[in-house]
């Protein structure tokens, strides 16, 4: 059975526009206390971070994990474990925080490894996202990848309930980039979501997509 994809949306183009707009390196003040990243938490919200929550941001990299599907790419995500102690319950990417002396992409890799067990040797890294700055205090470094099937996954239970696939081209449309609000430590907080059938994408996931959407696709 020969399946049509649109060719915006192949993995043949994914590269192209990886190889174009993507950078193979981090920028040099992505870990400047300094620096405050241009994506984040707070680009659907007022004020901007002070430099004191910027500085104190905790490094974290994420791989942003791109399934070449026969019948189009998908985007691999995770739900997190309802027994963490933050975040849980959420769609996320596999990641966590870099530690003294490994690399973002060591750190992406091993995190993937360690929540899905998604070999490394396994993925080809496409490129590099805008850093993205959390309002619970992270600094996230993502890192975009091809990983072909089949996946060969073993999940870590605790911290890692389930992981799913959702169509690229499904999150590259913007028409479903949502807006929502929420209450958050007494204020309403604004924030990107995508819902993807019963799964609900959003916050720092969502708003990684979003970079993803704007630096590939828009």
């Amino acid at each position: 059975m020969n399946i049509s994809i649109p060719a915006r949306f192949s993995i043949e183009d994914l590269r192209a526009r990886a190889r174009a707009h993507l950078s193979a390196e981090l920028p040099a003040d992505a870990f400047d206390p300094a620096f405050a990243p241009s994506r984040g938490d707070h680009v659907l919200n007022a004020p901007a971070p002070d430099a004191q929550a910027v500085a104190n941001a905790r490094p974290a990299a994420v791989l942003a994990p791109i399934v070449a599907r026969p019948d189009g790419p998908t985007v691999l995500l995770t739900l997190r474990a309802s027994s963490l102690r933050s975040h849980s319950g959420q769609v996320a990417f596999p990641g966590g925080k870099i530690d003294e002396g490994e690399t973002p992409l060591a750190a992406a890799l091993r995190e993937a490894q360690e929540e899905i067990g998604l070999d490394p040797g396994a993925v080809e890294p496409l490129g590099w996202l805008d850093p993205y700055l959390t309002g619970t205090g992270y600094r996230i470094m993502p890192l975009v990848g091809i990983v072909e099937p089949p996946l060969a996954l073993a999940l870590n239970p605790a911290e890692v309930e389930d992981v799913f696939e959702a169509p690229l081209s499904f999150l590259m449309n913007e028409a479903n980039h949502q807006r929502h609000a929420r209450e958050w430590q007494g204020g309403l907080r604004h924030f990107y979501a995508m819902p993807w059938r019963e799964r609900y994408i959003w916050g720092a996931t969502a708003g990684i997509l979003r970079n993803l959407y704007e630096r590939l696709y828009s």
